[in-house]
């Protein structure tokens, strides 16, 4: 078998894996390489396709803080994040660094060598430090409703969009109610000949504050200086939130969900229908839909609500069946079910010091210093890992702040002329236990609801229980003394 070795390897070639290499490149390291395991670069905004896909963060936010863009509009849609991803790779030249279809089958850290040993199908790989920039959002789930297997029809997930299908005048079903799904209903409901939406819990949904950009406008989001100036105060705005999210339930109750039950009251005159979709829980216990047109979709004369009252009993060849017994025949189901977020984050297994697996690390729940470095698994960062999201603003914030801590990191061993830095076991216990601690204020533990944000343990993992900035500055703060450097 073939072998590479490099000083880094980056695991992912989404936002991550780009804000990473940019950020090697920057500090002068220039021995590296990206493992992707498509045939194509980008992440998310390239493997997500689906008719509706767009961003719920303002799109000047939603990009890397040194790449400014003139996008068209405030939410920007899935062909217009493409663009920016390919403009962003091709600018810092992360082609001639990457190697797509190279799928990460399992890793090792080999004590003796300090160097992790990364296993593909055809060629190991080798490298003193590894970035994992995989996502949160890469491994779809697909419940195993009874006789799923048994259907005639098409489906897939909305991750894996069948574009060869044609959907127009089908009748179609969508399981899941949530963010992408909200974005595929009213996309695809005046061009069906029906539409069933299965829905398990509702969500609370809010207006989309969208809107086009003029040329000059445009123009100017170009201009570096108004771009940063137009983030700082987008930045702000979203900040607040986290009032309501964490100290002030009171508030959060007052102004979000207030104005969320006045538009869901506007928007859906039928009681029966907007009893169907009025959720039991605090507003941002789950994750808040920004949508202007899933409301209207749901009204129209042929979509059809399912609540869970009516859930999915069994999928038979071309049909779904209810729990009350009804037959609901389908040409297609789209399987809008979410991802492995809060359970095994990473697809492939890792073994660490004494062989210890990162699987069994994380048997209770996944944790981890920072939400990037575990214990005895030396020179590994997590992009995105344990404790890393976040409700109110942009996660390339975050992957930003986690990079000026893994650059410090790495800068360290190299400069010391050292092999290995380790986060001490004592360091993060005392991180994940704050962590855990702050959790208890946050809506997303005491809001009332069961969301994709908790683990089976009923830890919240998935967000950070506090303010962006708070985070930034923890991870800009390199401590010494909660590492061991060898």
């Amino acid at each position: 078998m073939a072998q590479k070795e490099y000083t880094v390897i980056i695991i992912g070639s989404g936002f991550g894996g780009q804000a990473s290499a940019i950020n090697l490149l920057n500090n002068d390291i220039h021995d590296f390489c990206i493992l992707e395991r498509r045939d194509f670069m980008g992440g998310t905004w390239c493997q997500n396709t689906y008719p509706g896909a767009a961003v719920d963060v303002q799109s000047p936010l939603y990009s890397l803080s040194f790449e400014p863009y003139p996008w068209s509009q405030m939410f920007a849609e899935q062909h217009e994040l493409e663009r920016y991803t390919h403009h962003v790779i091709d600018k810092y030249k992360l082609r001639e660094k990457t190697i797509t279809s190279t799928n990460v089958e399992g890793m090792k850290w080999l004590e003796e060598d300090k160097i992790w040993e990364v296993s593909t199908p055809t060629v190991k790989y080798y490298a003193q430090f590894v970035i994992n920039a995989t996502g949160p959002l890469s491994n779809p789930i697909i419940p195993d409703f009874k006789g799923k297997e048994t259907f005639k029809g098409k489906s897939f997930h909305t991750n894996n969009w069948d574009h060869s299908y044609d959907y127009k005048n089908k009748r179609v079903a969508i399981i899941g109610s949530g963010a992408s799904a909200a974005q595929v209903i009213p996309t695809i409901a005046p061009e069906v000949k029906e539409l069933y939406v299965f829905q398990r819990t509702p969500h609370w949904v809010l207006p989309r504050p969208d809107r086009k950009f003029s040329a000059w406008q445009q123009k100017l989001l170009g201009n570096s200086f108004l771009y940063q100036f137009l983030r700082k105060l987008i930045y702000w705005s979203l900040e607040t939130r986290v009032i309501g999210f964490k100290y002030s339930p009171f508030l959060l109750k007052l102004l979000a969900e207030r104005k969320a039950k006045a538009y869901l009251k506007k928007a859906i005159p039928d009681e029966i229908l907007r009893k169907k979709v009025t959720p039991n829980f605090t507003i941002g216990c789950k994750r808040i839909l920004l949508s202007s047109s899933l409301y209207p979709a749901y009204c129209r004369p042929n979509v059809t609500l399912y609540d869970a009252t009516q859930g999915i009993q069994e999928i038979t060849e071309d049909a779904i069946i209810t729990q009350d017994g009804k037959e609901v025949k389908v040409d297609l189901i789209i399987y809008s079910t979410g991802y492995d977020v809060t359970g095994n984050t990473i697809a492939y297994g890792v073994t660490g010091k004494n062989n210890y697996s990162l699987q069994t690390f994380w048997n209770e729940f996944p944790r981890a210093y920072l939400g990037t470095t575990v214990p005895q698994f030396p020179n590994l960062f997590l992009i995105t890992g344990p404790n890393t999201g976040i409700g109110h603003t942009s996660a390339i914030f975050i992957i930003e702040s986690q990079l000026l801590y893994i650059i410090k990191s790495i800068k360290e061993v190299l400069v010391a002329k050292q092999q290995a830095i380790e986060v001490k076991a004592s360091a993060e216990e005392k991180y994940t236990t704050m962590i855990h601690e702050e959790m208890k204020q946050t809506v997303w533990k005491s809001g009332g609801c069961k969301s994709w944000y908790q683990s089976k343990s009923g830890h919240v993992i998935a967000m950070f229980p506090g303010f962006s900035f708070t985070f930034r500055n923890m991870a800009n703060s390199f401590k010494a003394n909660d590492h061991i450097i060898s």
